[in-house]
């Protein structure tokens, strides 16, 4: 079965389309609205915008997210937490007995990784399969082959797919230091990107998702887990190839994308998504996004390249109008 995409929607803090957080259009989302992440708000926002433009009836179709981690309340952690120490050491007596009384309860629905996606569901009526995928690039990638495979199997006739992510939040730009990815270019984002995929019709000009794959990075040459999942995405070493658009997570990502790029398709056009900052689990819907917007304009097959802070690369092949 033939499977493509055919909408997409984004929410980015850089780059063009930036919106601040203006209340959501349903008339249930006031309340929903102090419960979530910046995330959740992101993907809430995001999908409702999908759905506007597809007009899907909302009970059959899948959505499947890549989530970032937990992005609650600064104010109501430090509360949590200043009320949880004893002699300066946190105390989970102390955090049981006082921590969690002095923060607000609804508190629990921002630090819930899941609800990133849940709230947006509610709001919308989402009914058909689902799952959150924790996500540091390579669980978007995943998040997507799943909603593939929902289609292609017949679990649902549609589904949404992307990932969502606050990557500037405090305790998240801490980990990245702590890390060393922010000493070695990281640039901190917040998006959520989402695309809507079905079934496509013999002969039909839409665009077409050839292979989605992840490996393993961890401990592996970037070229060989690249290559590794490329081969996984089952795109043909002879297979043409127009351009490869690159999501890294910062300068020594970008280079080795680069350099698989330019030996295994070294007449293909190099998009680098750099400029967008990096937002994790947002990242690789973001690149599937500006793939699918090359080929709105030109028939051909692109091929997206990602590699977050996971070390694990993720492959999507895309083609428009190619036999």
């Amino acid at each position: 079965m033939t499977v493509a995409i055919t909408h997409t929607a984004a929410v980015s803090a850089l780059g063009t389309g930036t919106r601040g957080e203006q209340p959501l259009a349903n008339p249930r989302a006031r309340r929903a609205h102090k419960m979530m992440s910046r995330a959740a708000y992101l993907a809430a926002r995001c999908l409702a915008d999908l759905l506007r433009d597809t007009q899907w009836p909302r009970d059959r179709v899948g959505y499947f997210l890549g989530v970032g981690a937990s992005g609650g309340s600064l104010d109501d952690i430090m509360a949590l937490l200043d009320e949880s120490m004893i002699g300066g050491a946190f105390s989970l007596p102390r955090f049981g007995d006082r921590g969690l009384a002095a923060c607000n309860p609804l508190l629990a629905f921002q630090l819930m990784n899941n609800f990133t996606m849940c709230h947006g569901a509610i709001l919308e009526g989402i009914g058909g399969p689902n799952a959150a995928l924790f996500s540091r690039g390579a669980g978007t990638i995943a998040a997507i082959a799943e909603a593939v495979h929902a289609v292609r199997s017949g679990e649902c006739e549609r589904a949404i797919a992307g990932g969502a992510d606050a990557a500037t939040h405090p305790v998240t730009v801490a980990e990245l230091a702590r890390d060393g990815f922010i000493a070695r270019g990281l640039a901190p984002a917040d998006a959520c990107g989402l695309v809507a995929i079905a079934t496509a019709s013999p002969g039909e000009d839409a665009v077409i998702v050839e292979g989605c794959a992840h490996a393993c990075g961890r401990a592996r040459l970037a070229g060989d887990a690249v290559a590794d999942a490329m081969s996984r995405a089952q795109l043909a070493g002879d297979a043409a190839v127009d351009s490869v658009v690159i999501a890294p997570w910062g300068p020594p990502a970008a280079d080795a994308l680069r350099s698989f790029a330019a030996a295994r398709h070294a007449t293909a056009t190099v998009v680098d998504l750099s400029s967008l900052g990096e937002s994790l689990a947002a990242s690789a819907a973001l690149a599937v996004i500006a793939a699918v917007d090359l080929l709105a304009s030109s028939p051909g097959r692109v091929v997206v390249l990602t590699l977050g802070v996971d070390g694990d690369p993720g492959v999507v092949v895309l083609s428009r109008g190619v036999a």
